[in-house]
């Protein structure tokens, strides 16, 4: 008995012809569909506030105009986190849809996970931001209520905020009969968490931005899925025939995206993510097992998104020759405007990408930027004053001056705050098909996730020649974000390879070769079991991605940036 769910989407805005292509692929139980991140919340809660009736993921109820047919016609049931803010709005599209279609799909949704601070208020019909400005408020939710849908005939499950993973314990749980308040199925549900986590971004799974990209064809990376056992364990693999490659070092890679300690607490479990052990069983196939499973915390993760104030942007291009000299002047001409003027920003930031390059063959490769991002709590400073600041300059500045478009009127941007509430206090609830509605129970048993103890490191390398080399010659990286935070994984392929990095790539060499963690907290976690190390740098991305605070707000890149720093590494690795 094996139960075979699949993913169709990572993000809100993901192929869209992800869904025929899972569905007609290959065999299937369930398809899975992440539509949400910290940033798309913030986006759904503008929508909401605009309109009651949205809230949700409008693309996978256009999907849905042929997916719904198509999984009705093979059996496929479909769990989705496409709900947003509005699960029971998205339920209720869906059942006109397939009421038109006529398509006897049977639909149920999750809620409970939006708290009170997220709600929106009204006047005279005219919507107006809450209080505090939050447009958002939402629990991570386990799960338990995705199984109960599942249990009273749903073909359909869509949710509001639940964790990534819930997409796939929900399922499990509710196929394998496993039960979160028994202990015995602790290792079970961490198996199913982690080949959860495995799915929930689609193809980087499958060699979708992908390290060692070169060494593969990965042009149309196609989406993966999971085979999960009884025994929690599984089998990350794709349909046959379809592109891109899923190896011990895609699984890896993504294993350690947006991830910190080896205690990967959930609503459901806490997953060691220093138990999991990969095999490859075959082309395409890689085996996961060895998850232990504890007693999952008594809290729920809750995100808050805010409105932060306003902020606006501009690029000026600086070409040719001295072009640190103009940069100094500009800077002070925008600068003595904003003191002139009386409305200088509350937050004003400049970067000099120096992307130029000496006698080049183009201007734009002759060019470097510089970008100047304001923020305030109100429109004006970073609007009219930021404009008339810079175009009053197009012919009193330095030689060549232009942009690379003119600075707008500044727009609203966001701010994600992480919190943690008791479990026992959202009201986790399953509404069922036939509108019966199901309060979830917490799991009784809970266990507050402490830091492991540091692994044993393996014996380091004999002392040898080395040679001075960027660190993606032997080692693998991939980074992101929550909320204000970084992490970046690195991995290296071999037990050798292993035995160096342990001991070489510390957090003082870290901070050597990424000089931006300069001055902020830096941990790193050893999963040996992985031959990786994984670094969390603390508040590198400032408010987060919806305030765009750095160059890289999301730090998609920064485990690139360290691939290519150079150091020394010993030949044998070479």
């Amino acid at each position: 008995m094996i139960l075979r769910i699949g993913n169709a989407s990572g993000f809100y805005g993901d192929r869209f012809d992800a869904v025929r292509e899972m569905l007609t692929g290959g065999g299937l139980d369930v398809l899975t569909g992440d539509y949400l991140a910290e940033l798309t919340m913030l986006i759904l809660g503008r929508d909401l506030l605009k309109d009651p009736d949205a809230g949700y993921a409008k693309t996978f109820l256009r999907q849905m105009e042929e997916g719904l047919g198509l999984a009705h016609e093979r059996g496929v049931r479909i769990v989705t986190n496409a709900g947003g803010l509005n699960p029971a709005g998205l339920a209720d599209a869906l059942r006109a849809l397939a009421d038109r279609l006529g398509v006897p799909a049977r639909i149920a949704h999750v809620e409970g996970d939006r708290l009170p601070a997220g709600a929106s208020e009204a006047s005279g019909g005219s919507p107006r931001p809450p209080a505090g400005g939050v447009l958002a408020a939402n629990a991570y939710l386990g799960g338990g209520g995705i199984a109960a849908c599942l249990a009273a005939g749903a073909d359909v499950v869509v949710t509001g905020r639940v964790t990534d993973a819930a997409l796939v314990t929900g399922p499990a749980q509710w196929f394998f009969g496993w039960d979160p308040a028994e202990p015995a199925d602790h290792d079970r549900l961490a198996g199913a968490v982690v080949a959860g986590h495995v799915l929930e971004c689609g193809t980087q799974a499958t060699g979708g931005n992908y390290a060692f990209f070169r060494e593969h064809d990965v042009r149309r990376p196609s989406f993966p899925l999971a085979e999960i056992h009884p025994d929690g364990t599984s089998v990350i693999t794709k349909h046959p025939g379809t592109g891109g490659l899923v190896d011990i070092g895609t699984v890896t890679a993504q294993l350690l995206y947006e991830t910190a300690g080896a205690r990967y607490a959930g609503p459901d479990v806490t997953a060691r993510l220093d138990t999991v052990r990969l095999t490859q069983a075959g082309p395409d196939r890689v085996r996961i097992s060895g998850v232990r499973g504890e007693a999952p915390p008594s809290t729920l993760k809750a995100g808050r998104c805010r409105l932060g104030g306003f902020r606006n942007e501009v690029v000026l291009v600086l070409t040719g020759l001295d072009i640190e000299a103009k940069a100094r002047l500009v800077q002070d001409q925008i600068e003595d405007a904003f003191t002139r003027a009386e409305s200088r920003p509350a937050e004003v930031r400049w970067e000099l990408a120096r992307t130029d390059r000496a006698d080049a063959e183009t201007e734009e490769t002759a060019s470097a930027l510089l970008r100047l991002v304001v923020r305030d709590p109100g429109p004006e400073a970073v609007g009219r004053a930021l404009s008339g600041a810079v175009i009053e300059l197009a012919l009193a500045s330095y030689p060549g001056f232009h942009v690379t478009a003119p600075p707008g009127k500044g727009a609203p941007y966001g701010v994600f705050e992480a919190a943690y509430v008791p479990a026992a206090d959202v009201p986790h609830t399953a509404v069922l098909p036939d509108g019966t509605r199901v309060r979830v129970p917490v799991p009784p048993h809970t266990r507050e996730p402490a830091p492991v103890e540091p692994p044993p490191l393996p014996e380091p390398l004999p002392a040898g020649p080395t040679r001075r080399v960027p660190l993606g010659r032997v080692a693998g990286a991939r980074s992101g974000d929550k909320g204000g935070d970084a992490n970046v994984g690195v991995w290296v392929r071999s037990d050798r390879e292993w035995r160096w990095l342990a001991h070489t790539l510390t957090v003082e060499r870290l901070r050597a070769l990424l000089p931006e963690t300069a001055g902020l907290p830096v941990v790193r976690h050893d999963l040996p079991g992985l031959r990786a190390v994984n670094f969390v740098v603390t508040g590198l991305l400032g408010e987060g991605v919806a305030s765009q605070a750095r160059f890289d707000p999301q730090a998609k890149a920064l485990g690139e940036w360290l691939r290519a720093r150079e150091l020394d590494v010993p030949e044998e690795l070479l």
